[in-house]
């Protein structure tokens, strides 16, 4: 349920698409449908940050998009201030799907591919301000570009305003990027590995740029990467959640010095293990997982669809799907039975390959 400094609310969100097939094996089959997000819910309040963290195909960017409208879900709902974004875009409801659209901006992970070639700096920003702001003068929007390029620090900003994208380097085009989606003063910013292609020191300076103009402008982040480390720099700093994902559902989110000094998800342990340049407060050396093979995402595990890989999976965790809740309150929650002390998974016999541990032994966030 929304609530009053909800920005985006996803109930139940499920995103499923058709696997890709050859010619012959089209005709041989229906396709395969692929369960890109399955049953996540998740509220961003206003002036948040929350960092979805996961491996390569868990779902986070689709998840990332449905949050904003660019992806339609195939079950759930997704709703901006209350109002259900795709009933909105169906001419239903109260709010407009255009201020929707223009409230929800993103900055992709490659911002060279996202600019225009052709277009210098200064063209590419009047753009969106003038299909926006019809009733902008051309030099009040001018001035508007040239104030924002001084302030994400591309001095003189007259000089960058005329170059083309090949003329900057990554990190400029990173800032380009960032100004063109606080031109339309949004509500949420989806940055989808925003700093992947960054070197450390850019990523750094990058991520503090956000934090800095996520300040000034009050604007929410929904914040993906795959790296752990840049996943705690910004929520940390920011006051915000991590969230982990794994095959398509979320399964722990929390404030992220909770989640990443006491996991409550077997899969957060293995994020954090794998995760070289955090401070892991001495963690074992051997991986905390069973299995390095990532179920397929057509045909995931029944369960906790951890339990192939969990090496503290029991036979109830083949049986039943627990569920993680992101509640009112931004506490530290996960999708697992090991966290409540009177579960039946303390009863249920261990799976094939793992060691028993008992209550005494679990670490209990």
């Amino acid at each position: 349920m929304s609530r009053a400094n909800d920005v985006v609310t996803l109930d139940d969100v499920a995103v499923h698409f058709e696997k890709e097939q050859g010619l012959i094996e089209s005709f041989r089959s229906d396709p395969d449908r692929v369960r890109a997000v399955d049953g996540v819910s998740l509220s961003i309040p206003e002036n948040d940050v929350v960092a979805l963290v996961g491996e390569s195909g868990c779902g986070k960017t689709t998840l990332g998009k449905a949050a904003i409208g660019a992806e339609r879900p195939t079950d759930g709902s997704v709703q901006y201030r209350g109002q259900d974004i795709w009933e909105a875009r169906d001419g239903e409801g109260d709010v407009p799907f255009e201020e929707i659209r223009r409230s929800l901006q993103i900055i992709h992970q490659d911002p060279g591919s996202s600019l225009n070639p052709n277009r210098t700096v200064m063209n590419s920003l009047a753009a969106p301000l003038k299909r926006w702001e019809e009733d902008m003068e051309t030099e009040d929007r001018r001035a508007r570009i040239l104030r924002m390029l001084e302030r994400v620090g591309m001095e003189p900003p007259g000089d960058y305003a005329q170059r083309y994208p090949h003329q900057l380097s990554g990190g400029e085009q990173q800032r380009v990027a960032l100004v063109r989606a606080l031109l339309m003063n949004p509500d949420l910013i989806l940055a989808d590995e925003a700093v992947s292609a960054l070197d450390v020191s850019l990523r750094v300076e990058i991520m503090d740029l956000m934090l800095e103009l996520q300040a000034q402008f009050d604007t929410s982040f929904l914040f993906i990467s795959h790296n752990l480390s840049n996943a705690r720099y910004l929520a940390e700093n920011a006051g915000g959640r991590v969230g982990i994902m794994y095959l398509g559902e979320l399964v722990e989110i929390g404030p992220a010095d909770d989640v990443l000094q006491d996991p409550k998800h077997p899969y957060t342990k293995v994020l954090r293990w794998a995760t070289a340049d955090l401070d892991t407060g001495g963690e074992v050396d051997e991986p905390p997982i069973r299995n390095i093979d990532i179920p397929d995402p057509v045909n995931p595990p029944s369960g906790c669809r951890f339990h192939t890989r969990c090496p503290e999976a029991r036979e109830v965790c083949k049986e039943r799907t627990p569920s993680v809740d992101d509640d009112t309150d931004r506490g530290h929650s996960a999708a697992c039975f090991r966290t409540d002390p009177d579960h039946d998974y303390w009863d249920s016999p261990p799976v094939e390959g793992t060691e028993p541990t008992s209550i005494e032994g679990n670490v209990q966030g």
